[in-house]
């Protein structure tokens, strides 16, 4: 469950040079607007491609919210100075993007997992204390098209206009924002390089958080699946297997406590060969991979759940990830010729995909 407590959405005008700060909140009473805002925030919470980082000791922002959080700034008048820090800075970038900007201050709940569940995973799943994150979203703003209804004399004229201060659409991907947590103040977030005076910077990390920069739960999973494809791929082994194998290791892993340790998704792919298990581990270390890594199960669901392959012959299957271990699903059988044989089993019927 989401409860927002605060929210407002600053505009920026750069084609014009106009800023248009608001002195007031949303209302969160309006529930097309709490829908609007909630989904925003949903996706951004559950995003697989949240960095991650930590402030660094000379962060202004870290200080600055710090104030806020002990009542000492109010959230219109800090969204203000982040508003007018993103506006003197986006209107510098040469590649010029326009753009609004949502500042919120909501909390979550945990909900417990679907299905059955043992007590200790209930008690994982929830504790019964929100997380309180604070909220800045940038919100691209999209080009549309509408009609424009005239009344000239002699009758109405329907035509075509442009509009270009449309927000994303609540299901829409919004590529800069920054979570951080009220109680830890750890940092999710997203950024995409910008150029200033034709040097590329990362506003979000560089220049408003001053914090690290740890990968995303995406970036160590696609990782993992390529060093593990690296590893088979040496050895003569199916490539294919031995990325469906981590990708259903590493489902299974976040099932239980949303999280993934990458070294040992490669013991569990190459169990049964030590030195290819050694080779893999030296392989991650050498990428130096974290230790673990937090993934929501959401997100390990959507990332693992098929596996993707293509022939040679040109036949594109796909199936789920955890078939890769179950031989009475699935099988990949080498012929001593070096081809190599896919076998489909317990099937009762088949149907056309289009």
């Amino acid at each position: 469950m989401m409860t927002v407590t605060h929210a407002i959405l600053h505009a920026f005008d750069f084609d014009t040079g106009s800023m248009y700060l608001s002195d007031h909140e949303l209302d969160m009473d309006e529930k097309l607007v709490l829908s609007f805002v909630r989904r925003h925030l949903r996706r951004c919470v559950a995003s697989e491609q949240n960095m991650h980082g930590e402030f660094s000791q000379d962060s202004g922002f870290s200080e600055e919210l710090r104030l806020y959080l002990t009542n000492l700034t109010s959230f219109v008048d800090l969204s203000k100075q982040i508003a007018e820090f993103f506006w003197e800075t986006l209107r510098t970038c040469d590649d010029l993007v326009q753009a609004d900007l949502l500042v919120a201050d909501f909390e979550e709940s945990a909900e417990a997992p679907k299905g059955d569940a043992s007590s200790e995973e209930l008690e994982r799943a929830y504790d019964g204390t929100p997380t309180r994150r604070f909220a800045i979203l940038l919100l691209p703003r999209r080009q549309t098209f509408m009609h424009s209804i005239e009344h000239p004399a002699g009758g109405s004229f329907n035509e075509i206009v442009r509009h270009d201060a449309t927000l994303p659409n609540p299901s829409g991907k919004v590529d800069t924002y920054v979570l951080v947590d009220c109680e830890t103040m750890s940092i999710d977030y997203r950024d995409k390089l910008r150029t200033i005076a034709e040097a590329e910077v990362w506003v979000m990390q560089n220049l408003l958080l001053k914090c690290s920069r740890e990968p995303s739960s995406h970036e160590v999973i696609k990782s993992v699946e390529h060093i593990v494809e690296e590893v088979a791929q040496e050895a003569g082994k199916n490539a294919a297997e031995a990325v469906s194998r981590a990708k259903a290791c590493v489902a299974h892993s976040a099932e239980v406590d949303e999280r993934v340790m990458p070294e040992q998704i490669g013991q569990q792919v190459f169990k049964d060969e030590p030195r290819l298990m050694e080779r893999c581990e030296q392989a991650m270390r050498d990428a130096e991979l974290p230790d673990e890594v937090q993934v929501r199960r959401a997100a390990a669901r959507r990332l693992t759940k098929s596996h993707r392959i293509r022939t040679d012959t040109g036949i594109d299957i796909s199936f789920p990830s955890e078939y890769s271990s179950s031989p009475d699903y699935l099988a990949f059988e080498r012929a001593d010729d070096g081809t190599i044989s896919i076998i489909i089993r317990n099937v009762t019927s088949i149907e056309n995909r289009s």
